[in-house]
């Protein structure tokens, strides 16, 4: 295999759904930084990867289920990875870390590369020439370089590449003409390419999901149908969220049902009237339920209007709109709940609240759980994607803290 012409550095630096690659965890974002043999950087690229699995601690990560739903798949991203890293030096921060995530993300489709991988390795840079705090963050700092929003792989990726020409500067290694004289070219990848999807470019998550939905009838008058489309809208509002998976679930029911835009935003608007005359039940609305309401009028897209007016004042009666069937979520003593993804409290710790509460943990999902609770609930999980196959909700952690505050 020929060798690059000074081809310059490639700084990678990938986020992950965890730490050990293969059969566990999996690569959700990657960053590439160019830099000439100087180390002056001379390009930037990156993408969210789509591990189609639990997507591991997001509060380290930062990365949600939603964004990564619209994103390509590493296989539709190996081309163009490895295009930038052709023919230059691999530099990471613990270069070890990424490049084992780096070849069990390339394994995994079949591509062969060069054995002879030239890389570097800031964090080694560091332990022989700067002593003190090996971290990034401790790195940048001896160098007064700027690390903005770390644990984000465009930003580490960059701030590596600036730590990079830092030790340059510093004449800190005679090697690196020799490491770029030696830098191999890889073997175009032969698979599917897709455009690559950065953070910043993922759709922003929408207020409604009525835009999405095709005006094929103007007006439905099956109340049966009707009915069965608010009982699934308030399946999906069980926990005061709609997920994108919820979303894509409405829409796919009102486009089989024949509901189109106005017939929806019809039967939203009765849904939420009865829910407004249900907080009004007692002569009072309070502040929870002022914020309950709010939440799902943003949620249903309810004109501001009749917000106002349904709030000004109690209704002369307390009725339900006609053909609103109102069918609250309950659960009760022996109620089978499954947890997935890592939350905000240890798994155990939940799971005994509940057998205490009366219900039933389990691990796996089943025709017979009540709900699925997890830490995202856009989760790519095998128990979520299960769960929607069944019929079960699906929700977060905030409705299970607030079930057991309950019981």
């Amino acid at each position: 295999m020929t060798s690059g012409v000074n081809g310059g550095f490639a700084t990678i630096d990938f986020e992950t759904t965890g730490l050990f690659p293969g059969r566990h965890h999996r690569a959700i974002e990657v960053a590439v930084v160019h830099s000439d043999p100087d180390g002056t950087v001379t390009g930037q690229w990156e993408t969210l990867i789509n591990p189609r699995r639990d997507l591991g601690a997001q509060g380290i990560h930062g990365v949600s289920a939603r964004e990564i739903i619209a994103a390509p798949i590493f296989e539709q991203v190996a081309g163009q990875l490895i295009d930038l890293l052709s023919g230059r030096v691999i530099v990471a921060h613990n270069a070890t870390f990424d490049m084992r995530f780096l070849n069990a993300e390339l394994d995994r489709v079949d591509y062969w590369r060069p054995d002879d991988f030239v890389t570097a390795c800031t964090m080694r840079l560091a332990r022989t020439h700067l002593g003190g705090g090996l971290a990034l963050a401790d790195c940048c700092d001896a160098f007064g370089i700027p690390l903005v929003g770390a644990h984000r792989a465009s930003a580490d990726a960059l701030a590596t590449a600036r730590l990079l020409e830092a030790f340059i500067a510093s004449g800190t290694s005679d090697r690196w003409r020799q490491m770029l004289d030696s830098a191999p070219l890889w073997e175009p990848y032969p698979g599917e390419r897709a455009q690559w999807l950065a953070r910043d470019a993922v759709p922003p998550a929408s207020l409604t999901f009525l835009d999405r939905i095709v005006v094929r009838i103007p007006d439905v008058s099956d109340t049966e149908e009707q009915a069965e489309y608010l009982s699934l809208v308030e399946r999906c509002l069980l926990d005061r969220y709609l997920s994108e998976h919820e979303k894509d679930e409405l829409v796919a029911f009102a486009d089989r049902s024949g509901i189109g835009r106005e017939t929806a935003m019809r039967l939203h608007r009765d849904y939420f009237t009865a829910l407004v005359h249900v907080a009004w039940a007692d002569g009072i609305i309070s502040d929870e339920e002022r914020a309950d309401i709010d939440l799902v009028a943003a949620l249903l897209s309810i004109d501001d209007g009749l917000v106002i007016d349904l709030l000004s004042a109690p209704p002369t009666k307390l009725t339900s709109p006609a053909n609103v069937v109102l069918n609250e979520f309950v659960l009760a003593p022996g109620d089978e709940i499954v947890l997935t993804g890592e939350m905000t409290r240890v798994r155990s710790d939940w799971e005994a609240d509940l057998r205490i509460a009366g219900y039933v943990p389990k691990a796996a999902v089943t025709k017979r759980v009540a709900v699925l609770v997890a830490a995202d609930p856009d989760s790519l999980s095998g128990k979520a994607r299960k769960a929607r196959e069944y019929g079960i909700p699906v929700v977060g952690e905030a409705w299970l803290r607030d079930l057991l505050a309950r019981a």
